[in-house]
């Protein structure tokens, strides 16, 4: 384990947890399943998936890709049984655009806006309408966070045929929330409420997936396990929370408990947390044995050898309700931290473990991003032809993830984040491209463009524009071109 870790700690990695879930009640949404056209049996030997996503973990946060401090022993397996993607790239560096993202196969050209303001339109197709079409049970646990009309773009008419978790991102903030939803009805957890916190979200996400796995399924599935955590606020279980307490240097964070509120952050993080980097840690080492637990139902129910998991973050890490991303240097080797476009931002943890395809310890340097999930699971489905190719940004990475390629062509991934000053007040808009060796980054229109090998230099920290002047003036052309054409 500890070549495979010191040979990923030297690489681009991305991950994103993501967790694929069953489903059993049929939405109304013109994607529903067409059983003329797919059908499917008891026969059907098509992969399961369990796709589990988790919300602002850093690249640098897991023992697998070089952290020293946070123990993440589950995860570390997951990877060591499977392969890790070192170049994996979210669909942007906060939560909302990267999920829609990956959601459609739209990158930052398609999507209508780029701020976390964007929500799913009625009209997108997602991975869930196509694999629900395809006759897979979709099943969302946890998160969704990209729409809250009901018939419009909830997560049953989006393609799931359950869901069970918070619809918004604010209310996912909460580790203790007082609600959530089951199948778009909003239900109260008593042991929440009045400020009780009785129950865990990631520990009710989990139990909810573990009690889904253990279902007899007909059909294969998809498990979308979306986690809310470590996303601030920082919270953990006690359980957790002890074995990290006392272990680290500490600036404890006061919300507003001083009656003060000196950031917007307060207004969404108010309840003070005495040792945020103990917290942090404890949530991490949380979510290792909850991905721990899903591979032990998965081998108990006899599952574990079709099932293609995957796990991955949405962004980067953040530097709210207290945490401060230096101090586990969470990011490393990138600069960068959610918001961000450089590749602290968007480089994200990708592990895949199949164990009928996959071979143990493999490792895949090529790049991808959220936005080749859709036409991937179209094609491990066998219904590409449900999918406008032309109208998505995406493409298939299925061979690499079954260990049939080891190369693709190179072709151009673009970033676009419309910076919010506050709740509703938008900035500057900061692009990004990833082609082949090199990356370019422009924080706004009439800032200076940044070119940089990114395979040499991680850090983005040496401009090679006067270097590379043609491609420079070409990178320059299409950021240009895309604030135009909007």
């Amino acid at each position: 384990m500890m070549v495979f870790s010191q040979r990923l700690s030297k690489q681009i990695i991305l991950l994103s947890t993501i967790v694929l879930v069953n489903a059993c009640a049929e939405p109304a949404t013109k994607y529903a399943p067409d059983s003329k056209a797919h059908d499917t049996d008891i026969t059907d030997e098509r992969p399961n998936v369990v796709f589990v996503l988790v919300d602002d973990l850093g690249y640098g946060q897991l023992g697998v890709t070089g952290q020293q401090h946070i123990k993440t022993p589950n995860i570390n397996a997951l990877a060591n049984s499977g392969a890790a993607f070192t170049q994996a790239y979210s669909g942007g560096p906060v939560c909302s655009p990267s999920r829609i993202s990956l959601l459609t196969g739209l990158d930052g050209r398609g999507l209508h806006t780029n701020s976390n303001a964007i929500k799913l339109k009625s009209n997108n197709q997602t991975f869930a309408q196509v694999l629900q079409k395809a006759g897979y049970d979709t099943n969302l646990i946890g998160k969704f966070g990209v729409g809250k009309e009901i018939g419009v773009n909830d997560p049953l008419y989006m393609g799931f045929n359950n869901w069970y978790g918070i619809m918004e991102n604010i209310p996912a903030h909460r580790q203790y929330p007082s609600s959530i939803y089951i199948n778009n009805k909003q239900v109260a957890v008593p042991e929440n409420e009045n400020g009780k916190k009785g129950k865990y979200a990631q520990e009710m996400w989990t139990a909810k997936a573990e009690e889904y796995l253990r279902q007899e399924h007909i059909k294969p599935f998809f498990l979308f396990l979306s986690y809310t955590s470590p996303h601030a606020e920082l919270a953990a279980p006690k359980a957790f929370y002890q074995q990290y307490k006392d272990k680290f240097e500490e600036t404890p964070y006061v919300g507003q408990a001083d009656g003060k509120v000196d950031h917007y952050f307060e207004h969404f993080y108010p309840d003070p947390v005495e040792q945020p980097n103990a917290t942090m840690a404890a949530m991490i080492s949380a979510l290792d044995s909850y991905v721990g637990r899903l591979v032990a139902v998965l081998k108990t129910q006899g599952l574990l050898d079709n099932t293609m998991i995957i796990f991955t973050s949405d962004n980067g890490v953040h530097a709210e309700g207290g945490f401060d991303p230096s101090y586990f240097e969470s990011s490393k080797p990138y600069r960068g931290i959610k918001r961000d476009l450089t590749d602290g931002g968007i480089h994200v943890p990708f592990i895949v473990r199949w164990d009928s395809k996959l071979a143990p310890n493999t490792l895949v340097d090529v790049p991808i991003a959220f936005a080749d999930m859709l036409p991937t699971f179209a094609e491990m489905a066998g219904v590409e032809d449900l999918v406008n190719t032309a109208a998505i940004n995406g493409q298939s990475v299925y061979p690499l993830l079954t260990g049939e390629a080891t190369s693709m062509p190179d072709r151009l991934m673009y970033w676009e984040f419309v910076r919010q000053l506050g709740l509703d007040t938008t900035a500057s808009v900061t692009q990004a491209i990833r082609k082949g060796d090199f990356k370019a980054v422009r924080y706004g229109a009439d800032a200076k463009m940044g070119l940089y090998k990114i395979t040499e230099d991680q850090s983005e920290s040496k401009d090679l524009t006067d270097s590379y002047p043609e491609l420079a003036k070409e990178y320059l052309t299409f950021f240009d071109k895309q604030l135009t054409s909007q």
